[in-house]
């Protein structure tokens, strides 16, 4: 019986390995169509190209593991220059992350975030989602005061909702320090 077990589980887990690797390009286009196209529309405005194909990945550092981390930096171009950037951060709100998609332009001004995906309580930490509080990013650099207004910022946090709100903004201040750095990779 022992015997039998091994083998089956052997057998799954060769099947499962080989089915990862068959469907992981198509499972990050899915990715990419569903999930990061629509924000990157949301985030970035008056260009002429398509920022998914013009999509530059850029290494980041490593994870703890020392596997390389990559980051898609998508890019807004008018007339072939470049006029904005767009990609992801993530900040920890209270059920879990919270992945924003933070839409910059090359002075380094936010035009627009949008949560992507989160897992807070719905009808309350899930409201960061709504216009009401992320269009309060917009004109926003990183030397503007991005905290909470119960802390002396500028950003009013969702009633009810303050470790999201905190999440968020978190997340939109990691991707304004991660600019200059991103800046300089793509040009």
């Amino acid at each position: 019986m022992v015997v039998v077990l091994t083998v089956i589980c052997a057998c799954s887990a060769l099947v499962l390995a080989y089915a990862n690797k068959d469907t992981k390009a198509p499972r990050e286009y899915q990715l990419l169509k569903y999930v990061e196209a629509p924000s990157i529309k949301a985030v970035l405005t008056n260009y002429d190209n398509d920022p998914i194909k013009d999509r530059v990945v850029l290494k980041i550092g490593k994870d703890k593991k020392g596997r390389p981390l990559n980051k898609n930096i998508f890019l807004a171009k008018k007339g072939g220059a470049i006029v904005g950037l767009a990609y992801d951060a993530a900040g920890m709100g209270h059920e879990g992350p919270i992945d924003v998609m933070v839409g910059v332009d090359t002075k380094g001004t936010v035009t627009g975030i949008s949560i992507m995906t989160n897992s807070e309580t719905p009808g309350l930490g899930s409201r960061v989602a709504e216009p009401a509080f992320t269009k309060q990013f917009k004109g926003m650099t990183l030397s503007d005061n991005l905290t909470l207004s119960a802390k002396g910022g500028k950003i009013d946090a969702v009633s009810g909702a303050t470790v999201s709100s905190k999440g968020v903004v978190k997340a939109v201040r990691k991707a304004l320090e991660m600019f200059p750095k991103v800046k300089k990779e793509v040009g």
